[in-house]
This record gives structure tokens, C-alpha cells and sequence, in this order.
């Protein structure tokens, strides 16, 4: 719903053909109805290959590469964000999420809730108490003669701040990442 709301993602973001990196079985291409700019959105999760790689996938193939809480799985961020950039055509746009480590993590890593996650992120911290942090606006700084960086947010509109302990994303409305959004040079 939050997408709707901004209608950058029908006009801009999601416009062409896309791939939706770590979908699983909800896609991006599920809600085509809301983007009616997009032809086609592919799916790419494990049974397509390791994500960091994307195998078999040409350079600037796709207008737009979509990855909800994906980036957090890969052994070597930076190798796959550069990968993701390189599979998306110039002027295409990247929009990523990743769970905030204060928000989802909580406090702990390995993570609670996940198991397999190996990094966490937050906006821009001087130190964290996670020893696998990324602070995503240095991070993004480091692609800046690729990519240029639109948009950096923490959603955080619905989350409760006086719950501690639990997966808040366990319910239908809770948000705990972060969302940005680049568009290769």
C-alpha cells in the first residue's frame, strides 16, 4: 500500500521489464495491476541460481531489479549489489530493502528471527553493536560513479516501538527496513 501512495514506483521505478531478486513465491509481478508500466517482472530465487551471481544473466538485461530482504543473505554484499548493477540497463532503477538491525535484529547476531543472515544494516551509524553491520549510506557513497542514489528511507510508520522480542514482520502490518532506490548511470 505504501507504494501506491507514491507514484514513482508506477511511473519510474517499476517500468519495463524487471527482475524480482530473493521473491520466492510472492513476486513483484503478482501486483503488475499497480505498476501498469511494467511488461514483465522475473523472479530469480534459489532454485535460479546464487543470487550474488546471477549466473546466465546478460549485462543490462533488466529496466528494473527489485530485491526485498535478499542483500542480507549474500556472503559478499558489495559483490552482489555490483552484480545487481551490472545486470540493470543504464538509467534503470534498483529498489532494495533490508531489515534495520535496530528494528528487526534487535540487538542480537546472529539474528534471532533469521538464521541465515549475514549482515545487518542500519542508515549510517560511527559503530554498531552488530559485528557484521553495514551503514548503507557510506556503502551507496562507494557505487557513486555507477549509481546514482534517489531515495534512502527507514520504514519504521508501523512499527511499535514498546514491542521488544518479537518478529514484528510476522504480522500484516509492521515494517522494520530499509528502502533505497538507485538508478545506474
Amino acid at each position: 500500500m505504501r507504494r501506491l501512495r507514491d507514484s514513482r514506483f508506477a511511473r519510474h521505478y517499476f517500468v519495463g521489464d524487471g527482475v524480482d531478486i530473493g521473491a520466492g513465491r510472492d513476486t513483484l509481478a503478482q501486483y503488475a495491476e499497480f505498476f501498469p508500466a511494467m511488461r514483465s517482472c522475473r523472479g530469480w530465487d534459489l532454485p535460479d541460481g546464487d543470487a550474488q551471481l546471477m549466473g546466465g544473466v546478460a549485462d543490462a538485461s533488466f529496466d528494473f531489479v527489485h530485491s526485498s530482504h535478499c542483500l542480507e543473505h549474500m556472503v559478499d554484499v558489495h559483490a552482489a549489489f555490483d552484480r545487481w548493477l551490472q545486470i540493470l540497463r543504464p538509467g534503470g532503477h534498483m529498489v532494495t530493502l533490508v531489515p534495520d538491525e535496530d528494528l528487526y535484529e534487535q540487538g542480537h547476531f546472529p539474528s534471532r528471527f533469521n538464521s541465515d543472515h549475514k549482515w545487518t544494516f542500519t542508515l549510517s551509524k560511527a559503530s554498531s553493536w552488530s559485528p557484521k553491520s553495514i551503514s548503507l549510506l557510506p556503502f551507496l557513497h562507494g557505487f557513486a560513479g555507477r549509481a546514482d542514489v534517489l531515495k534512502v528511507e527507514l520504514l519504521n510508520e508501523t512499527y511499535r516501538y514498546r514491542v521488544r522480542g518479537v518478529d514484528q514482520t510476522l504480522t500484516p502490518v509492521a515494517e522494520s527496513a530499509i528502502e533505497f532506490i538507485v538508478r545506474r548511470r
